[in-house]
């Protein structure tokens, strides 16, 4: 790939790492949702964790549709065009967030058409999945693919990181002392929202992004090829339980924390943004990780990485410094785990995955601070986990790299089953023990990264 090439990738990239943000920010939300809506709908943990279910059912559902057409039709990004479904997408999404706003500001606010606006928001977003991830995998070299995705998927992390904080004052403090009823809180968060998702539709509509497959000289093919792959198909269940596992913890903590930590809502979205904030800090170190650079320099700038993004956090967060002493030392961890990784995209997920068991076997077993920070420190291991296993997966598709990310799209399916099952195991014992749902995922996701995404197609 010439120089020239590359920088002229350089405005998509930037344009595409704005919409990472965005949607990011937007998912995040859901957290807080869910237990904003448990207090107005006077839900059970079972009912309030519909909310993800309604909203991560969306992308798959959605990506079967994409496969369905994909092997009978042939693939239709290759027909449409990245652009033109990334800016569907979002059209989509800004028309849900004018629903839950217009839901929210009704007289009776109802909880079934909360879930009916969410589950077309996770549409929108559905295909922003299906077309975004592997256009920022073409737009550059294969090798440096799990880099700038794990570049990308930062920013999406640091909006998951703010939305906690910027969301749960807005909704849990500014409007909720104005409003008619307890929904109408959400009100003007998401016709905000709903706005912005407008503004970034024009925006990427007349930017300059590859609109039609970047390497169109293959002939399509109308079936179901992808499924070939092995290390897709093991990939498909790894997106799956990361996706799930992911969801499931951040849409429990505040449950968590309130009930065995004694933290209100208003004091615990903070701590919430350390654990997505942990995936930004991660992701950031990912990508530089994963680069080509030397090593020495590689090494340094992931320090510089983590510092800054730390220190972002710490300022935006109403938390103490001898408070976050164990995160600081779960983010020295991480960042030794990434040197004996050696960069290797397979190798870093299953000793991550690895140490996420070990984490969440100290906050099932410990107590008061090291049992919320081992939690919380989930997050940093989780960050490179989606884009590592997404490169790993769709890796020697070629033709099929499309068809293959829809399938991974819909293994999102992850985030809308396992919180509910999360929220079922918390009703039936309590939410403590309920955190052992997760440790099956990671230990998946563990012989995924050291020996499942190794298994490819013969003769390929």
């Amino acid at each position: 790939m010439s120089n020239t090439k590359s920088t002229g990738y350089i405005v998509p990239l930037v344009t595409l790492t704005t919409l990472f943000f965005m949607w990011g920010f937007i998912t995040c939300l859901n957290d807080i949702l869910i237990p904003f809506l448990r207090g107005v709908f006077e839900l059970s943990h079972f009912q309030a964790n519909l909310v993800q279910f309604a909203f991560f059912t969306a992308y798959f559902v959605i990506s079967l549709i994409y496969f369905t057409i994909s092997a009978t039709l042939g693939d239709p990004i290759l027909k449409v065009g990245y652009k033109n479904t990334i800016v569907a997408g979002l059209l989509i999404s800004c028309v849900a967030c004018f629903l839950l706003f217009n839901e929210a500001g009704g007289e009776v606010p109802r909880f079934g058409m909360f879930l009916f606006s969410l589950f077309l928001l996770g549409s929108g977003f559905a295909f922003l999945q299906i077309a975004a991830n592997p256009l920022v995998s073409l737009l550059g070299s294969a090798d440096t693919a799990s880099s700038r995705l794990n570049f990308t998927q930062g920013f999406n992390s640091l909006g998951t990181t703010i939305a906690p904080v910027i969301g749960g004052y807005f909704i849990f403090k500014y409007f909720v002392t104005d409003a008619s009823s307890g929904a109408a809180a959400v009100k003007f968060p998401y016709l905000f929202l709903a706005g912005i998702l407008l503004l970034l539709a024009i925006l990427i509509y007349f930017a300059r992004i590859p609109n039609g497959n970047i390497d169109s000289s293959e002939k399509l093919d109308k079936k179901a090829g992808a499924l070939q792959y092995p290390n897709l198909v093991f990939g498909m269940i790894g997106l799956f339980c990361y996706v799930g596992a992911e969801v499931t913890i951040g849409s429990n903590l505040i449950s968590y924390m309130k009930e065995y930590h004694q933290l209100d809502e208003v004091l615990a979205t903070p701590f919430l943004a350390y654990y997505w904030g942990g995936a930004m800090i991660g992701r950031f170190m990912g990508s530089i990780s994963m680069s080509k650079m030397a090593p020495l320099t590689k090494y340094l700038l992931m320090v510089v990485a983590a510092v800054a993004t730390f220190t972002l956090i710490f300022f935006i967060t109403d938390v103490t410094m001898s408070e976050v002493v164990y995160f600081l030392v779960f983010l020295a961890l991480n960042y030794l785990v990434f040197i004996a990784a050696r960069s290797l995209p397979s190798r870093t997920l299953g000793y991550f995955a690895g140490m996420n068991i070990i984490l969440i076997g100290i906050m099932l077993f410990a107590s008061g601070g090291l049992s919320l920070w081992s939690i919380l420190g989930v997050g940093l291991f989780n960050s490179i986990m989606f884009s590592n296993i997404f490169t790993l997966a769709i890796d020697g598709l070629g033709k099929y790299t499309s068809q293959g990310s829809s399938l991974l799209v819909m293994m999102i399916l992850g985030g809308a089953l396992l919180p509910p099952l999360q929220g079922f195991i918390a009703d039936k014992s309590n939410v403590h023990i309920s955190f052992v749902l997760p440790l099956f995922c990671y230990a998946y996701l563990m012989w995924y990264g050291l020996v499942g995404c190794k298994i490819r197609r013969k003769n390929v």
